[in-house]
C-alpha cells in the first residue's frame, strides 16, 4: 500500500511532468552505485517556529538508509559533487533561484606513539576520532560546504558567495559525544541573503523523518491498507540521513513582479562527466580518483515516491538527469494511466481502481497544483513534477496539523487523525511538512479521493469514476507532526552509532 502511495504521487507528477523527483531509497539503477548523491526525501513549507510566520523552510535529505553503526569512516557528503535546491517563482518548470551547496573534506591525521619509543615514528589511528569529538583537534576528518546564491540557470546566471560553514561530524556514539544535540546546533548559521533579509542554513545528520515499511511494500504490497493506522512497521525508525536545510525569507523567493504566492521547488545532484581511477592512490582522503568534465545532474527530487514506484525500471535512470520543463515529453503514459491502482486492484479486488482516463486528478493535485490552493497565476503555466508551495497559507503549529494535508478537506478523509475535524490546506500536496503522511495521501489520491472533492471540472473526474475513492487507505506506519523537533532544522537529533 505504501507503494501504491508512492507509485499515486509518482503518477500525479508524472502525469504532465514525467521527470518528477521522487522520494528516492535506492530508487534507480545506477544511484545505488553513489549512494552519496542519492536525493532521499524533499520537504518546503511555511515556517511554523515562533516568530518565523515570514519564511519558508527547505530541506533536502541525501544519503539515504545510514546505519548509525556506519563507522569508521561515516557518512560524509561527495565532495567532488554539487547539491542544488532550485526554486521555480513563475510557473514555467525552469529554474529561476538556485542555491548551490559544494563540500570540502579536510584530513587532520592523528598519530600516536603507540609503543612509548621516541625514537620510533608515531603511527595513524584507524578510528574517526581520538578523544571528545566535540573538540575538532580530536578529528581526523572534518567537512565544510560552500553555499552560492544563482539567479537564473544554474550554470550561467548571476552567482552571489553566501559565506562557507562547517558541517558537525556524524553522531558517532554517546562515548564520544556527550551532549550531540548541542553540538549539532551548534552548527546553525545566520545566511545573509542581501536585500530581502537573512536566513538560516544547517548541513549535518539527522533521524531519518519518511515512514514506511518498505520491505511489505515491495513484497507486493504485503499490508494491510483498511488496518490501523499504526499497525504496520516503520523499518526506517533507526536510521539516519544528512539534511541540507534552509530557511528562507518569502521575499526571497517569490516573484517580484507578479507577487504570484506560489513558488514551486525541487534538488538535485550533479557530478562531473569523467573519472579516472588513480591505480597508486597516495596517503591522505579523496587520492583514489582524478574527476572532471562537465556537471552531469545524476539524481533529482520533488515529489515523494514518484521514480520509486512510478517510473518504469527502463526509464529510472533517465527520469533522474531530466529537468522538470521536459517531464510530459518524456514521461506522461506512467502518469496518464498509473500502473499502481490496477496493481492494488489486482491485489485487492474489493478496491477497483479509477476508470476515468487520462487521469487529470493527478494532474491537478501533482503537476499543476490544487485551484485556490497552490496553483501559480500563470496562465501559460507548464505543468511539471516539483513541490509548489503557496507562501500566504499560514502555517499550523505541529500540534494542530492534520497529517493529511490537503485531502482534509474532502469529507471522509480525516478518520482517525488527530485534530481529524481541522481543514488543514498548509500540508502536502502544498509544499511537505516533516509530519505530512505523504504515503496515505498518495495512496487514497491514486485510487481516485479528488473525485469526491466536489472541486471544479477541472479535476475531470466523479465520484462514479472511483469507487474505492473515499476508503480509509493506510500503510499503517505513523509518524505525525508532533515526533519532529517545532524549530528549524524540525527534523530530529539522529540515532547515535551506540546506545
Amino acid at each position: 500500500m505504501k507503494y501504491m502511495t508512492k507509485t499515486l504521487i509518482g503518477a500525479m507528477a508524472l502525469c504532465v511532468s514525467a521527470s518528477a523527483v521522487a522520494s528516492s531509497h535506492r530508487e534507480a539503477p545506477s544511484i545505488t552505485k553513489t549512494p552519496k548523491v542519492d536525493a532521499s526525501d524533499f520537504y518546503m513549507f511555511n515556517s511554523y517556529e515562533n516568530n518565523r510566520a515570514d519564511y519558508v523552510t527547505i530541506i533536502a535529505n541525501y544519503l539515504p538508509l545510514q546505519d548509525a553503526y556506519g563507522g569508521p569512516n561515516y557518512f560524509a557528503l561527495d565532495p567532488d559533487a554539487l547539491y542544488e535546491i532550485h526554486i521555480d517563482n513563475n510557473g514555467d518548470a525552469v529554474e529561476d533561484l538556485t542555491f548551490q551547496f559544494d563540500f570540502t573534506q579536510k584530513l587532520n591525521s592523528i598519530e600516536i606513539d603507540s609503543d612509548g619509543n621516541p625514537s620510533t615514528p608515531n603511527v595513524a589511528i584507524p578510528l574517526s576520532n581520538a578523544g571528545d569529538a566535540s573538540n575538532p583537534d580530536n578529528l581526523q576528518t572534518s567537512e565544510s560546504y560552500n553555499v552560492t546564491m544563482v539567479k537564473g540557470d544554474r550554470r550561467s546566471g548571476t552567482r552571489t558567495s553566501l559565506g562557507t560553514f562547517d558541517k558537525p561530524f556524524d553522531y558517532i556514539g554517546t562515548k564520544s559525544f556527550a551532549d550531540y544535540p548541542t553540538y549539532a546546533r551548534s552548527f546553525i548559521k545566520t545566511l545573509n541573503l542581501g536585500s530581502c533579509g537573512q536566513g538560516k542554513v544547517f548541513v549535518g545528520q539527522r533521524a531519518e523523518g519518511f515512514a514506511i515499511d518498505l520491505g511489505r511494500v515491495f513484497d507486493l504490497v504485503n499490508l494491510n491498507p483498511l488496518g490501523a493506522r499504526d499497525s504496520g512497521t516503520n523499518v526506517l525508525a533507526d536510521k539516519n540521513v544528512t539534511s541540507i536545510a534552509m530557511e528562507v525569507p518569502k521575499a526571497c523567493l517569490i516573484n517580484a513582479s507578479s507577487k504570484d504566492p506560489v513558488v514551486g521547488a525541487w534538488t538535485t545532484a550533479s557530478v562531473r562527466q569523467a573519472t579516472l581511477v588513480n591505480p597508486s592512490p597516495a596517503s591522505g582522503i579523496s587520492t583514489t580518483a582524478k574527476k572532471g568534465g562537465a556537471w552531469t545532474q545524476v539524481s533529482r527530487l520533488g515529489m515523494p515516491l514518484v521514480n520509486e514506484v512510478v517510473i518504469g525500471l527502463k526509464d529510472k535512470d533517465k527520469f533522474n538527469a531530466s529537468e522538470p520543463k521536459d517531464d510530459v515529453a518524456k514521461f506522461a503514459p506512467y502518469v496518464f494511466y498509473p500502473t499502481l491502482p490496477a496493481l492494488i486492484e489486482s491485489l485487492y479486488p474489493s478496491a477497483p481502481a479509477p476508470t476515468n482516463f487520462p487521469r487529470q486528478d493527478l494532474v491537478t493535485a501533482f503537476l499543476t497544483g490544487v485551484p485556490g490552493v497552490n496553483k501559480p497565476m500563470n496562465a501559460n503555466q507548464v505543468p511539471a513534477d516539483m513541490l509548489r508551495l503557496n507562501t500566504n497559507i499560514a502555517a499550523v503549529p505541529a500540534s494542530m496539523q492534520n497529517d493529511l494535508g490537503v485531502i482534509s478537506i474532502i469529507p471522509g478523509q480525516t478518520d482517525g487523525r488527530p485534530k481529524a475535524d481541522a481543514k488543514d490546506t498548509a500540508g502536502f500536496p502544498n509544499g511537505r511538512r516533516p509530519g505530512d503522511d505523504v504515503t496515505d495521501i498518495a495512496l487514497r489520491v491514486s485510487m481516485g479521493a479528488l473525485c469526491h472533492a466536489g472541486l471544479d471540472a477541472k479535476v475531470t473526474c466523479v465520484p462514479a469514476d472511483a469507487k474505492a475513492g473515499k476508503a480509509p487507505l493506510t500503510d499503517g506506519a505513523l509518524k505525525p507532526a508532533t515526533e519532529f523537533d517545532s524549530v528549524f532544522p524540525y527534523l530530529t537529533t539522529p540515532t547515535p552509532g551506540s546506545r
